[in-house]
């Protein structure tokens, strides 16, 4: 019972979001016509990920992790 209220709250909360991603892009079409490209929605879990790369791979740039080594 409790695993299939978890199932249909996320099921709900996916189509609330592909519901809300298209009202608006037709908002978008409606209020410019076509000339106007749709906004792109941030994605912080790819950003996030491409942050902790580079931050990574700057400390290895400066060599932090080359000096350290394990008792």
């Amino acid at each position: 019972m409790e695993n299939k209220k978890k199932r249909a709250a996320v099921i709900a909360a996916v189509m609330s979001y592909i519901r809300s991603e298209e009202d608006i892009i037709s908002m978008q079409a409606m209020s410019g016509g076509a000339k106007q490209e749709p906004v792109v929605p941030v994605r912080l879990w790819g950003t996030s990920a491409r942050q902790v790369m580079m931050q990574t791979r700057n400390l290895m740039q400066m060599k932090t992790f080359h000096g350290v080594k394990p008792r």
